[in-house]
């Protein structure tokens, strides 16, 4: 059942809770919402061992829209969602879910009990970055120009992910096409080098994993992340790519979230 509450600049945030066990906020990726197969696959399967609340992300879904668009709403929007879990809640995010996973970390304190991230989608240097906005400087004229479908295909193609990866996505296709302008909300959030100075504070205990099979600018982030997070707990998932298996993951986040 469909539940909503508001981010602090009124925007409404629809959100579904499922599970038992400790509240865990799961954030997702680009052109995720929380009726995609994939995610309500991986809700499933978090929610075995925790409360999952699986929420659409300003712009997604049944979520509002309020723009100007800004980093600090979709922080807001993280806020509101763990004081609609009671107040204090585990974070787990994907790709550019893990970069908004990290940063609320960073700004909301002890609200965020633990942290963890996987293949957070950050730059690892300084070439990447430009390419980076090369691709994101294409994908914006696309969607401006309303070619949503190929906006959704150069930037599966641009992050690394193979085409015969996009099969699975397929049921999904037509929705993720009607959320591509909200890929101009992830490439803003990836647009960065890994914020190494500023998690050097980081108290949170935080989890990183990377897949295995994750493209090699995304195994050089996380690695960037472990040296430079105090104490974090470093995992790679055996066999896995972007797109992991819920199973794997979760095995990762109850270890960790539960130790």
């Amino acid at each position: 059942m469909m539940k909503t509450t508001l981010s602090k600049d009124g925007t409404t945030l629809a959100y579904n809770v499922t599970g038992n066990g400790p509240a865990l906020i799961f954030i997702t990726g680009a052109t995720c919402y929380r009726e995609f197969n994939p995610v309500l696959y991986d809700v499933s399967v978090f929610s075995t061992e925790f409360t999952v609340y699986n929420y659409d992300r300003r712009g997604r879904g049944d979520s509002g829209n309020t723009l100007p668009y800004a980093v600090e709403r979709e922080i807001e929007d993280i806020e509101a969602m763990i004081d609609a879990a009671g107040g204090q809640a585990f974070l787990y995010g994907h790709s550019s879910g893990a970069i908004l996973a990290l940063k609320a970390a960073l700004t909301l304190g002890n609200k965020v009990s633990k942290l963890a991230m996987y293949d957070a989608a950050y730059c690892p240097d300084a070439a990447s970055l430009e390419e980076f906005k090369a691709l994101s400087s294409d994908l914006y004229q696309l969607l401006q120009a309303g070619k949503n479908q190929e906006a959704i295909t150069g930037f599966l193609e641009g992050i690394g992910i193979p085409q015969e990866a996009f099969e699975s996505l397929y049921p999904d296709w037509q929705i993720m096409v009607d959320l591509a302008p909200t890929l101009a909300y992830d490439t803003t959030l990836a647009s960065a080098l890994p914020p190494v100075k500023e998690v050097a504070g980081l108290t949170t205990p935080a989890q990183i994993i990377v897949g295995e099979k994750s493209p090699e600018s995304l195994q050089a982030v996380a690695q960037q992340l472990r040296e430079a997070i105090p104490n974090a707990v470093y995992t790679v998932a055996k066999g896995q790519d972007h797109l992991p298996a819920a199973e794997v993951v979760l095995s990762v986040l109850t270890a960790f979230f539960k130790s």
